[in-house]
């Protein structure tokens, strides 16, 4: 699966952008992230929305190896 990460998060990521190659649910694929990139990404990410293929899904919902997730800070502005 492809993860794109926005403003912020790509930020404490270190990335822009991350390949996955295992099958995961969205909490599994959440909780990798958190490990894989530290406390500062963890901060971040808890207040991300998360979009897979563009909808909202819940945490046991399994991702598609063609899927794309995106992690989406809040935005400022109007």
């Amino acid at each position: 699966m492809r993860v794109r990460f926005f403003a912020a998060a790509a930020e404490a990521a270190g990335r822009e952008e991350q390949q996955i190659t295992t099958d995961l649910t969205l909490g599994d694929l959440l909780a990798q992230l958190r490990v894989e990139h530290g406390a500062e990404f963890a901060r971040v990410l808890d207040r991300c929305a998360i979009r897979v293929d563009g909808a909202t899904v819940d945490q046991r919902h399994p991702i598609a190896a063609t899927a794309t997730v995106d992690v989406l800070p809040p935005f400022a502005g109007g």
